[in-house]
């Protein structure tokens, strides 16, 4: 445990957070976790929304002040002579009524389309949001003052360079998806940023991810420093999810459910475990008990097509009685759906970085079945609390939920085991701890660097 005075001495935080255009994001999510966490245990620090205000399902404690606002950034890239308006003329763009109205008339944001404007904010103040790195620069250095600045993503990134010029205190980022979106640019646009990236990183004084895997993967794919990598461990507000278990709900005693809690996407895997789902039912040994599929999350405009195939998949099939969309939950709804749930999975088809979604089923009491790459396998080996199937495999995907759902006493096992490590391992305070050390360490290297010069 950090010494309470280590939180003091580290002086003002100023993190840099990147909103999603009104959905619930697990890096925002994230983000706002650990500042408050920070905040409340005497850490000065603030969290500055980027793009659009952010939207979390705990107390948000985030900034009102929007920089980088979406539709600002958009227009000075589709409108070069805009950036010579004045800024009484384009201030109100960054208005955060405004950007949650425009956000929630589903903005583009899909990497395909966002490929020059994804070049421009990473090429900072050289580029044509030269004006909007000079705004937030301006503000940091002369109303914040950090001392340490972190910023959510390498894609926000443009801006460091001017920051450690004008500042000098170190800047770190934390990796959490980045890829994700990177590897859906077109070539050409994907090749500047790749060139981009490697010039910030001479200025970036350390990363931070949630597991050594990614640290790996990030360091390779984008010909980072690996030197400069820290691991931290991903974590959650637990505590009103620790008594779930407490009172289950009254359900038929032959009934087992079986939850999704993550956006409705492709790259979530919800086809994947659908077609699990309907091999599942027809499991012999499961010929008495009433089988149910449960799915939570957000669903964007863009994945209503996406969506609706899986479902309709599952009509055909004749499961529709057993399957329920819940839609988007907030705090309070999340914590009465996963109290439904025997099991979770959520089998994303690509590496994910994070799975917040693991620590809150873990937390309430639910073992988890995830596929065997990306940040799962560390998750699960830290916590015990679930089982790995073979990526995008999903009869191997049926055949491990059923081996859960037929075993009791091993589910019981498995959801012991993961809620006492996510209370004690995963939660708030070593999250906090871990980073503080990180600041503190990134702030020693470069007093180092100076008393050498």
């Amino acid at each position: 445990m950090t010494a309470p005075d280590a939180y003091a001495k580290i002086g003002r935080v100023a993190y840099l957070t990147a909103g999603a255009g009104g959905m619930f994001c697990g890096s925002c999510m994230h983000d706002n976790t650990l500042v408050k966490a920070l905040i409340s245990r005497g850490v000065d620090a603030v969290l500055i929304p980027t793009y659009t205000p952010i939207r979390t399902d705990e107390s948000n404690v985030s900034q009102k002040r929007v920089f980088f606002g979406g539709i600002n950034v958009y227009l000075r890239q589709k409108m070069p002579w805009l950036r010579w308006a004045p800024r009484p003329i384009t201030g109100w763009l960054d208005n955060a009524r405004l950007l949650r109205w425009v956000a929630s008339r589903a903005m583009k944001t899909s990497a395909a389309a966002l490929g020059d404007l994804t070049v421009s904010m990473l090429r900072g103040a050289d580029g044509p949001q030269h004006g909007e790195v000079k705004k937030l620069v301006d503000w940091l250095e002369g109303d914040v003052k950090p001392s340490v600045v972190v910023l959510t993503n390498m894609l926000i990134a443009g801006c460091v360079p001017e920051i450690k010029r004008r500042l000098n205190v170190p800047v770190l980022v934390t990796l959490q998806g980045d890829d994700i979106f990177l590897r859906d640019l077109p070539e050409t646009h994907l090749r500047q940023c790749r060139r981009l990236l490697t010039k910030i990183d001479r200025h970036v004084d350390g990363y931070i991810t949630n597991s050594h895997f990614y640290a790996d993967f990030m360091s390779r794919d984008l010909n980072l420093s690996r030197e400069k990598f820290h691991i931290a461990p991903l974590a959650i507000d637990s505590e009103d999810l620790a008594t779930i278990r407490q009172s289950p709900p009254q359900s038929p005693s032959n009934r087992l459910t079986i939850g999704y809690l993550a956006r409705l996407a492709p790259e979530k895997g919800l086809h994947v475990l659908a077609d699990a789902f309907a091999l599942l039912v027809q499991h012999a040994a499961l010929a008495d008990h009433d089988v149910r599929l449960r799915v939570a999350g957000w669903l964007g405009p863009q994945n209503k097509d996406y969506a609706e195939a899986v479902f309709h998949k599952l009509r055909e099939v004749g499961l529709s009685d057993q399957v329920e969309y819940v839609g988007q939950v907030d705090r309070g709804e999340k914590a009465e759906f996963l109290r439904s749930l025997d099991v979770l999975s959520v089998p994303t088809v690509y590496k994910e970085p994070k799975g917040l979604f693991v620590l809150e089923a873990l937390a309430a009491g639910v073992p988890v079945v995830q596929p065997n790459h990306g940040a799962f396998p560390e998750m699960l080996e830290a916590t015990g609390g679930g089982v790995l199937f073979t990526p995008d495999d999903h009869a191997d995907l049926a055949e491990k939920l059923a081996e859960l759902l037929l075993d009791e006493e091993h589910r019981a096992r498995l959801a012991e085991r993961g809620r006492h490590a996510v209370h004690t391992q995963f939660s708030v305070g070593p999250m906090a701890d871990r980073a503080v050390e990180i600041y503190q360490q990134s702030r020693e290297r470069m007093e180092h660097g100076r008393d050498a010069e």
